[in-house]
């Protein structure tokens, strides 16, 4: 199995000294494009932050993103719903994208942090206001990216029980 499958973590916290390059991002918004997408509707726009005052705001609004205190980076996922798309599938697409960011960061040394955003209406309110996105824009999650500075204990795993194999 792929090591970044098995060595993803959900990191909240960083080393503050340690900042998360324009190079870096771009490699992580990289692994995002690549995700797949209904249609190949690709329904998603990316809002990059490394502003110390932003990300500090991020914590402030966001309950479950306090990390962003310490984090040098977030990437924030913005879900763009189509019409003439099959309807409600940007949020798999998102989904999916957000995920390569997530195994991306364990393969170039970073950790990140998926906070969800969609489809809590208050979330969606508040990042909306920050970031001036109008609708139909949605904003889907904020990802915190940064250099570890924790090195949690691996939560998942295989349960056999939970696969019913049709042979």
């Amino acid at each position: 199995m792929n090591s970044s499958i098995k060595n993803r973590r959900s990191i909240r916290k960083y080393k503050s000294d340690k900042p998360v390059t324009k190079d870096q991002l771009n490699q992580l918004l990289e692994a995002a494009m690549m995700a797949p997408s209904a249609c190949n509707s690709r329904p998603w726009e990316f809002i990059a932050v490394t502003k110390r005052e932003i990300l500090d705001e991020i914590a402030r609004i966001h309950p479950f993103a306090k990390m962003c205190k310490t984090a040098t980076a977030a990437i924030i996922v913005v879900a763009i719903p189509q019409e003439g798309m099959p309807s409600g599938y940007f949020s798999q697409d998102c989904a999916a994208a957000t995920q390569n960011i997530l195994l991306e960061a364990v393969a170039i040394g970073l950790g990140a942090c998926w906070c969800g955003v969609y489809p809590r209406g208050e979330r969606i309110d508040s990042l909306r206001k920050l970031f001036n996105i109008n609708e139909p824009k949605i904003l889907f999650n904020v990802i915190a990216v940064g250099t570890p500075d924790e090195a949690p204990e691996q939560k998942g795993f295989f349960e056999e029980a939970r696969v019913t194999y049709i042979e």
